[in-house]
């Protein structure tokens, strides 16, 4: 039975008030150079190795290509992958992140560009992409809600998706332990950790999906940072 609407919905709202009102200065911080403490040096060191696995999965020259940047943040993916010469959609929920991403951008991408948005990733009129990227950007929403996501998007995507899923495991089951001690107004929107075989029969049962393949999976695992990314690719 797949979720219902109303639970990504709910899921989206919590993630949106997060990033662009309790996290914005935090988040600032950790996606800059400025100086962090050891916890947050981990998840920095963390992301930045899974943005360079997930580029590293894109083709060296993306000239004519367009991309979607799912769930941008401050933009650095985005930018990377407009200096590859793709035509590149980034959107978060948080416009206030957006804002701080045109910031951040260069003037001169060479051949690409960044049309930068705050919104729904799943919007249709989005358009249609050769390849999608959401690092980091399904792993608050429930196993089967994610599942939907990327079948929603498959539909619009001609090449290749990446995204990457918190994985279930011991240690990290102990970390979210851990942070139910720090003060509410401090935590993240709890992820949802899924069971690597889970999620590839929830992506086996959809009938949307049934032209895609997975590839290529790499979990980074960092001090307070665990994530895992999986490539789909159309037949």
């Amino acid at each position: 039975m797949h979720s219902t609407d109303s639970t990504y919905q709910q899921r989206r709202g919590e993630i949106e008030t997060y990033f662009d009102r309790t996290a914005v200065e935090a988040w600032k911080r950790l996606t800059s150079d400025a100086p962090v403490g050891s916890i947050r040096a981990t998840v920095r060191a963390g992301r930045t190795r899974m943005r360079d696995t997930l580029l590293s999965w894109l083709p060296p020259d993306l000239s004519g290509a367009r991309l979607l940047d799912a769930g941008c943040g401050t933009g650095a993916l985005a930018i990377e992958a407009a200096k590859r010469g793709a035509s590149v959609v980034a959107i978060d929920l948080s416009p206030t992140l957006v804002d701080l991403a045109r910031e951040r951008a260069p003037r001169q991408l060479g051949s690409g560009s960044i049309d930068f948005r705050s919104g729904d990733m799943l919007a249709n009129e989005l358009g249609t992409f050769d390849y999608v990227v959401g690092m980091d950007s399904l792993i608050h929403y429930n196993a089967e809600d994610a599942v939907t996501a990327i079948s929603r998007l498959s539909m619009r995507t001609r090449v290749s998706i990446l995204f990457t899923f918190a994985p279930r495991t011991a240690t990290l089951a102990v970390m979210h332990s851990l942070g139910r001690f720090f003060p509410r107004s401090n935590r993240a929107p709890s992820i949802e950790p899924v069971a690597e075989r889970t999620l590839y029969e929830l992506l086996d049962s959809r009938p949307e999906l049934m032209a895609w393949s997975p590839q290529r999976t790499q979990r980074i695992a960092s001090g307070f940072y665990t994530s895992q990314a999986m490539e789909l690719v159309r037949a």
